[in-house]
């Protein structure tokens, strides 16, 4: 699970982080953070929705390569 440091560092840098939720890449979401609690963190997309997403899942910096064995373990 992603720790509140993480999330704070992402939150107010504003850089774009991708969250891996499982084996497909088109299944990730990519975006800033924008709030947390503790079990959720709140990410702004780009076409500015909001998703709800579990903190169980990993969380990269969006700079960063996927990868290939990379997959989420959320509900």
């Amino acid at each position: 699970m992603i720790s509140d440091e993480e999330l704070n560092r992402y939150r107010l840098s504003g850089d774009r982080i991708r969250v891996v939720r499982d084996a497909l890449e088109s299944n990730d979401v990519v975006g800033i953070v924008v709030a947390w609690d503790d079990s959720h963190v709140m990410i702004r997309k780009r076409n500015r929705r909001i998703v709800k997403l579990d903190r169980s899942y990993s969380y990269r910096p969006f700079s960063e390569p996927r990868k290939p064995e990379e997959g989420g373990t959320g509900a």
